[in-house]
């Protein structure tokens, strides 16, 4: 992947000034796709070229005591390689909030990196909805002491599937397996061994050419009861497209159980390079 990028002078350029701002929002801050949505889609990124996703979001945590709140600001990139594949890489800097008494934690979390493959393009004569697939590689980067981090290298397989229920309309779902951990991250993450069951649902309208509004159903299941209650949480949201290349996310999201926060909201921004510095 190195040689590529040393090919392109300009691509170099980009990868300057983009770096080191992923390292300060790293140093300073799950699976992430389609933001501000957790169900990922099947596209995937055009191959050598950049997809840069910043995201923070703040939520309020339920029977997490004495952690009240967490904040999650997370960095993702993603470089698109030939034959529909686009490796991924992605860490959260965490902040738990803990009631009085209690000392908050904050730092680096665990390091997601994976890999995507986009199968089938949806196509107006056939019914059968665009496929696709990503498996990831979580590593223990994140401090297990102040719960920043499972402490597991986490191995997770996730299946996708998008229908257009119209030019402007369209509904994504994912269904996967976790071979080992959780679903979570941070105070809502595990060091228990076990597989879960992660699924999403999310539909999809271009209201306008530059805003696309949504909703959301989350879950995971899992029949180990040392890994905490099943998840499930819903969101709403949307993007707006602020030029070519460049867009802002935005949600609001709750839920029920342990491993979802009972409030939360997220903004962010979408980034793709380096088309995001040659539109007008």
């Amino acid at each position: 992947m190195r040689l590529v990028l040393l090919k392109s002078r300009s691509l170099l350029r980009t990868l300057r000034i983009i770096l080191p701002l992923c390292l300060i929002l790293c140093v300073c801050e799950r699976l992430h796709a389609q933001l501000p949505f957790y169900t990922d889609d099947t596209a995937v990124t055009e191959p050598g070229k950049l997809h840069l996703e910043f995201f923070d979001e703040d939520d309020a945590l339920q029977l997490q005591y004495p952690n009240h709140r967490q904040n999650t600001a997370n960095v993702k990139l993603n470089y698109g390689l030939p034959h529909n594949l686009e490796i991924d890489v992605d860490s959260p800097y965490l902040s738990i909030y803990r009631v009085a008494g209690n000392q908050s934690s904050n730092g680096i979390g665990d390091t997601n990196l994976g890999l995507k493959a986009a199968f089938r393009k949806e196509t107006s004569t056939s019914r059968v909805p665009a496929l696709a697939a990503s498996f990831y590689v979580e590593f223990p980067t994140g401090d297990v002491s102040q719960q920043l981090g499972s402490g597991l290298e986490d191995y997770w397989l996730n299946l996708i599937a998008q229908k257009s229920l119209s030019p402007k309309t369209r509904l994504t779902a994912n269904l996967g397996y976790l071979f080992a951990g959780n679903t979570s991250t941070g105070a809502l993450g595990t060091t228990t061994q076990g597989h879960v069951l992660p699924g999403g649902l999310s539909l999809q309208h271009d209201f306008r050419p530059t805003l696309t509004l949504g909703a959301e159903v989350f879950g995971a299941y899992t029949p180990n009861e040392k890994l905490g209650k099943a998840q499930l949480q819903a969101m709403v949201g949307g993007q707006y497209l602020i030029r070519k290349g460049l867009s802002f996310c935005f949600g609001i999201l709750g839920g029920r159980y342990v491993a979802s926060p009972r409030i939360g909201g997220q903004v962010g921004f979408a980034m793709d390079l380096p088309d995001v510095f040659h539109s007008p």
